[in-house]
Order: structure tokens, then C-alpha cells, then sequence
């Protein structure tokens, strides 16, 4: 149900894509200190494009408040690792990991991409995109143990996208 044949952990075994999508996430904790899951999904991005398996970067998550910017701090620190700014777009809107991947049809106009993020988080991405008709792969960052805090969490979020997809979709039917 997940979509677990269409998450790599091998560089050699991917296909290339035009456009890799980094989902959000804040680049310090809460209680200070880098965090795993920002740094992980840069190394995977650069990973990605210096092995060419994808030629742009689109960073998409949160900035819906004044002092926290995903994309921003995303696309500083990719750019920090030698990727040249104009391979990377923005996407400010990325709110939520339906949004991110909605908006990357609808923005940016593709309907096949890479999707960085760790494999928990790729699983539920890569559902979305299926319901949502589009051709989506992921490509599985370094993880953490996953404790159970982050089952928990991803539960919930499994739940959310299932109900997500079940509202764009009826919106959808509506609209068309």
C-alpha cells in the first residue's frame, strides 16, 4: 500500500528524473542542535545530483512563520555543498507533504519526480502522488532508529494523507 517498490536506497539502481523534491523540515531542534533529518536530506540531495540522477532541485516545506523558512534554509545549505543556485527552486507553500507534492504538478508543472526524504516519510509521499495519478519515486535518506514517537507520528500522518486524498479527490470531482 505504501509504495515501498518505489523507494531506493542504491544510487546505481535509480532512474533519473528531471526535478528531485526535498520535503521539509526544520534545520535545528527544538532544544538546539543540527537536526539528522535536515542534514541527511541535504547529503541525499547533493548525493543525487552530482551522480546526475536528477538536473533540478525543487526544496519545498514551511515558512508560514516570520523566523522559520524550510525552503530558505534548505536551499542555503544546498548551495553551501557546491550545488550552484539557479539548479534549485523554492516552493514557500510546501506546508504539508500533500501540499509539497500537489504543488509540484500544479507550480512546476511535472507529473514525474524524485522525492527525497527518509524511507517512512517517501512511503506515505509516494502514495500521495500514486492516488494523485502521478509518476513519483523516492529516493530514501540516511534515517534515525525509529522510536516509538516517530511510529506514532508517522501513523497519524499515514491516517491524514488517506483523508487528504480522500477530500482533493472529491474537491476534485467537483471542480472538473
Amino acid at each position: 500500500m505504501w509504495s515501498i517498490r518505489k523507494s531506493y536506497d542504491n544510487i546505481e539502481k535509480i532512474p533519473y528524473n528531471t526535478f528531485g523534491v526535498v520535503l521539509g523540515t526544520s534545520k535545528y531542534l527544538h532544544g538546539g542542535g543540527l537536526n539528522a533529518y535536515f542534514k541527511y536530506r541535504m547529503d541525499a540531495a547533493c548525493f543525487l545530483f552530482y551522480h546526475k540522477k536528477i538536473r533540478y532541485i525543487i526544496v519545498s516545506g514551511d515558512n508560514r512563520e516570520k523566523n522559520y523558512n524550510e525552503p530558505k534554509m534548505m536551499k542555503k545549505e544546498l548551495i553551501s555543498k557546491g550545488i550552484p543556485a539557479y539548479f534549485i527552486y523554492e516552493d514557500f507553500s510546501g506546508i504539508s507533504t500533500i501540499h509539497s507534492v500537489l504543488r509540484v504538478y500544479k507550480v512546476f508543472n511535472q507529473k514525474k519526480f524524485t522525492i527525497i526524504s527518509q524511507r517512512f516519510h517517501n512511503e506515505r509521499a509516494i502514495f500521495i502522488g500514486n492516488c494523485l495519478g502521478l509518476d513519483v519515486i523516492g529516493f530514501n535518506a540516511k534515517s534515525l532508529s525509529f522510536d516509538c514517537k516517530t511510529q506514532f507520528r508517522e501513523l497519524l500522518a499515514r491516517i491524514k494523507a488517506i483523508w487528504d486524498i480522500f477530500l482533493s479527490l472529491k474537491r476534485s470531482r467537483k471542480i472538473g
